[in-house]
């Protein structure tokens, strides 16, 4: 049980009251912030607060969110909203090895379990007086509601109604909905950091609203140790210290007759070094997702799960093993991969603030340890992992998808997303505002996939054959052999992400072009609304005399590398190539390994390493891999 219901019995408001508060709503949402903080007695840095960590404040069209959460306060109605886990992505390999492909799953992921007690809307109805109609839809109904929840929790711990926000620490704690003692810390402390430091945004419908700072709220350790938030860190458990985290392990086990499941074990970075970090979402839920890594016989597995609606995290393999998580098993060998419970085409309102700062320090923490650069070409999106061989490329993931905030992720990781350079510079990295970018998508609506998305946050770009907004988006062959790109919020085809940097092949008016896939690709970046930013950097073009470049979905040795008893594995070109004049951003040097692990002993593992030097590129949406012989690295200022 995740959402924890206040147990205390209060009248229900009158309905007068309810017509009452409904004939003077206030005029926009920090007013209504204001007033609900006013009628319910919370300090209204705490009810801004609480909605900050659980939605930014964006209202979300009405749109559910975790835990079938709605609203700036994400007030939970399970009762009427449930889901199941699902898959509207590519099949993909999840190992990604094709000397040894998995077979399909056996068994469909079963349905997900929400619990009976999220309903947090029926106590907020019973509170208030509002309709549950009224408070999905409502922004200034569902902040009357969550501000009575706040001090319904606020009365059950045996509190006052203080002015004092240090005072309501318990409450908010309650909030988070955490089972975990320090999944509800973690959530609690995030808030306080938030009313300490102060916000200030505009929300996905155009709503500014501001937190102003609270320097000087009192400590709050008293509320620590009477609520008993002062866990120990698991032994073992790779997390920051600040974070909630528990050990949840994957299943390894031999599966006779000759198989085994479902990672490999390794001794990173010692054998190899972990150079990648993936960002996935789940496509489900939280309990269900873990308990499938609990399964040997389902074909997947990945390092780290985290939850929505707190940012609780379960680590599951040690980072020292390899997961079988992107689909690539070059990149599996190098990488640990992060699942985060929620649906791409609903990403927006699962991706709440608490899992991005959950998420992000667990990241910063990792790559400090492991030495990954905070940058977009290794810290990637799943759909940033390319294909193995051209008969792979086709069926590889979209996840996170386009509405994953990516300049507030690295901003949260102390890693933020600068111009560098002049306004006509050689190579540009895409950053269109997330709040204000709300690019044309289908495919949101489970039950009417062919339907409009509405218009919401994305950090992405449509890419055109022409700079004019009716021209056709450019193909990427691969994944449309013979079609045409989708606007489909599933299909990357032709799309840029923020934090990808990429050569410029030319300007036109407000229109930018890129060179992506072997094409040049149009983005519409008006100096009044720039959705590029000046990069400046090494990129690789053809040496003189090659025609043509190959690329490749993985950095592979040479032949003549592997020792007796271990396979060649072929060096496979994909089915792009890029031509002289076209210009590439490098991201670096790429390790040629590849990683034998085929059988449940450690022992028997080994890692070839060949001579023949890579090149990482950012090729398309996708980064890919060159031979150094085969280009050449110059300064695009």
């Amino acid at each position: 049980m995740r959402r924890l219901l206040a147990i205390s019995v209060v009248a229900l408001v009158p309905l007068t009251n309810v017509a009452a508060a409904q004939a003077q709503e206030p005029a926009d949402r920090q007013q209504a912030f204001a007033a609900a903080a006013e009628e319910f007695q919370v300090p209204e840095s705490v009810l801004l607060g609480v909605s900050y960590l659980e939605s930014r404040w964006d209202a979300h069209a009405g749109q559910p969110s975790s835990d079938a959460g709605f609203g700036p306060m994400h007030l939970t109605d399970a009762a009427a909203y449930t889901g199941s886990n699902h898959h509207d992505e590519g099949e993909e390999d999840a190992r990604g090895d094709d000397s040894r492909p998995l077979p399909p799953a056996d068994h469909e992921p079963e349905p997900a379990d929400i619990p009976a007690s999220l309903r947090t809307m029926e106590r907020a109805a019973e509170l208030t007086g509002e309709s549950r109609e009224r408070l999905r839809a409502d922004d200034a109904a569902n902040i009357r509601g969550g501000a009575a929840l706040l001090a319904d929790y606020q009365k059950s711990l045996g509190a006052p109604l203080s002015d004092d926000p240090a005072q309501w620490y318990g409450a908010v704690a309650k909030y988070s909905g955490a089972q975990e003692a320090g999944a509800a810390k973690f959530f609690a402390d995030e808030v306080f950091s938030v009313i300490k430091e102060g916000a200030e945004r505009t929300t996905d419908d155009g709503e500014r609203v501001r937190l102003p700072a609270v320097p000087n709220l009192q400590k709050i350790v008293e509320w620590l140790e009477k609520l008993g938030l002062r866990p120990p860190r698991p032994d073992g458990v790779e997390c920051p210290a600040s974070i909630s985290c528990e050990w949840i392990p994957a299943a390894y086990q031999e599966l006779p007759p000759d198989d085994y499941g479902h990672y490999d074990l390794a001794n990173r970075p010692f054998s190899q070094k972990v150079d990648y970090i993936i960002i996935h979402d789940m496509e489900g839920y939280f309990l269900p997702s873990i308990r499938l890594n609990q399964d040997p016989k389902y074909p997947a597995s990945w390092h780290y799960s985290i939850r929505s609606t707190d940012g609780h995290i379960a680590q599951h393999i040690k980072t020292k093993d390899v997961g079988w998580q992107a689909g690539n098993w070059y990149v599996n060998a190098k990488s640990i991969g992060l699942e985060h419970e929620g649906f791409l085409a609903e990403g927006g309102t699962w991706y709440t603030e608490a899992m991005y700062r959950s998420s992000a320090r667990l990241v910063r923490y990792l790559a400090l340890r492991h030495g990954v650069p905070l940058d977009r070409a290794h810290i990637l999106g799943h759909d940033n992992v390319p294909g193995t061989l051209p008969t792979t490329v086709r069926n590889m993931h979209e996840d996170p998808g386009p509405f994953w905030d990516w300049a507030h992720y690295f901003q949260l990781m102390g890693a933020p997303l600068h111009a560098f350079g002049g306004p006509r510079s050689g190579s540009v990295m895409i950053k269109p505002d997330f709040a204000t970018n709300k690019p044309y998508f289908y495919g949101c609506d489970r039950k009417n996939p062919s339907a409009a998305c509405p218009p919401l946050p994305a950090g992405t770009v449509w890419l055109r054959t022409e700079p004019r907004p009716d021209a056709p988006l450019v193909k990427d062959i691969g994944k449309h052999p013979t079609g045409e790109s989708l606007y489909s919020v599933y299909d990357h085809s032709a799309r840029a992400s923020t934090g990808q940097r990429y050569a410029v092949a030319g300007r036109q008016g407000d229109w930018t072009a890129i060179w992506y896939l072997g094409q040049k690709a149009w983005f519409h970046n008006p100096a009044s609304a720039p959705t590029a930013v000046p990069s400046m950097g090494l990129v690789v073009t053809p040496k003189p005399g090659k025609a043509t470049v190959p690329v490749y979905g993985r950095a592979y040795p040479e032949q003549e590398a592997y020792p007796e008893g271990i396979p060649y594995q072929a060096v496979t070109p994909l089915q792009y190539t890029f031509s002289a004049g076209e210009k590439y951003t490098l991201a670096g040097p790429a390790a040629t390994e590849y990683y034998r692990a085929v059988t449940f002993n450690l022992a028997d593992h080994k890692v070839v390493r060949g001579k023949t030097k890579y090149l990482e590129i950012q090729f398309g949406h996708r980064v890919m891999f060159v031979k150094t012989d085969d280009v050449q690295v110059t300064f695009s200022g």
